[in-house]
């Protein structure tokens, strides 16, 4: 029996099916030494999906030795008063308290959020600067930088970022005002946005050398919509573009994130969730694609739970990451399951 008899409705979160993901064949965890910070991730309680600490830390005890954590903002537990640019910072509030919760070591090693990732509204031009820096105030030192989402398709089918008024946000002058009062502060920008869009993101890196630019979920590959069935031609696309952007010291990217959005298979049709390798040759064309182009300083793996627990479980989407780097060296390996994203969020 599959998951759902409806047809699979890509770009869109549904809550994770915990029956289904129970049918999931068992892998031993692979190096299972190797020290994970996990760059991307969510915490939320949503009306259907509740996804707090204990339940994160539920799927991280499943195994593979994850030492520290990176959230990324995801429109939770915004302030329900005062002004309205500084209602995000409520989200700041919300997760340090979880992370000093997991800081005092009653949940086990890992550091969960030791880093975070935030909301502000870049589009306010200067006028962000004292939005950022309650964020900096409320996070107990831990505050990193800001996602602002602009995947944006002509295609309804597609779905796009709550924060896409249109295609070419990355060109406003407000937008681009505001990520210059972002840089001024030391912060960097997590950047969201569909695989058409990647000439505006090369234009931007160019454009503020030295933004610390964090690319998401490697670049926004689509795979449903207007793009199924034309995978060659999206990747084709795709690495021409990405190759372009890392040409830009600037920018690294984070190497996961592609359940939703690629839709390389139907996940929600299966009787199971794939195993390691199956997921790993389906997502392998990019990621090495990302890797040989950036080089390993500048790749991170990430989580990006629970969205990608629609449709698969921890120890698998680490273990393909694992099955994607096999052939790196240690000292690479290093780089792409730590190293990078301690570098680039200036983790202790």
């Amino acid at each position: 029996m599959s998951m759902s008899e409806q047809p699979t409705r890509f770009g869109r979160i549904y809550p994770p099916d915990d029956a289904w993901l129970a049918r999931q064949p068992s892998e031993p965890i692979l190096d299972p030494d190797l020290p994970i910070i996990d760059p991307h991730h969510h915490l939320w309680d949503r009306p259907n999906h509740r996804y707090l600490l204990d339940e994160f830390l539920a799927d991280v005890r499943t195994g593979h030795n994850v030492i520290a954590t990176v959230f990324e903002e995801c429109h939770s537990m915004y302030r329900a008063s005062g002004a309205d640019e500084m209602r995000s910072v409520g989200e700041t509030e919300f997760v340090t308290g979880i992370a000093a919760m997991s800081a005092s070591g009653l949940y086990g090693p890992t550091r969960v959020a030791a880093g975070i990732v935030g909301f502000a509204d870049l589009t306010l031009g200067n006028r962000v600067e004292p939005v950022l820096e309650a964020h900096i105030r409320a996070s107990g030192g831990r505050f990193r930088g800001v996602r602002y989402s602009t995947g944006w398709d002509a295609s309804e089918v597609i779905g796009n970022s709550r924060t896409a008024a249109g295609p070419h946000v990355l060109q406003q002058p407000d937008f681009r005002a505001g990520l210059a009062r972002l840089t001024a502060l030391g912060l960097s920008f997590d950047a969201w946005f569909y695989h058409p869009q990647l000439d505006d993101v090369v234009e931007l890196a160019r454009a503020f050398p030295t933004t610390s630019i964090i690319i998401c979920h490697v670049g926004g590959p689509l795979g449903y919509g207007p793009y199924a069935g034309k995978g060659e031609e999206v990747f084709a696309t795709w690495k021409t573009k990405i190759t372009e952007l890392a040409t830009c010291p600037n920018v690294v990217v984070k190497l996961g994130g592609m359940i939703n959005r690629l839709a390389a298979y139907d996940y929600r049709a299966l009787a199971a969730p794939v195993s390691s390798a199956t997921l790993a040759d389906y997502w392998r064309p990019y990621m090495e694609t990302c890797i040989e182009q950036f080089g390993p300083e500048r790749c991170m793996f990430e989580s990006n739970f629970p969205v990608e627990k629609m449709g698969i479980g921890w120890v698998t989407l680490w273990n393909a990451f694992k099955r994607i780097a096999a052939g790196a060296s240690a000292e690479e390996k290093l780089a792409l399951f730590s190293g990078t994203a301690r570098r680039v969020y200036r983790l202790d």
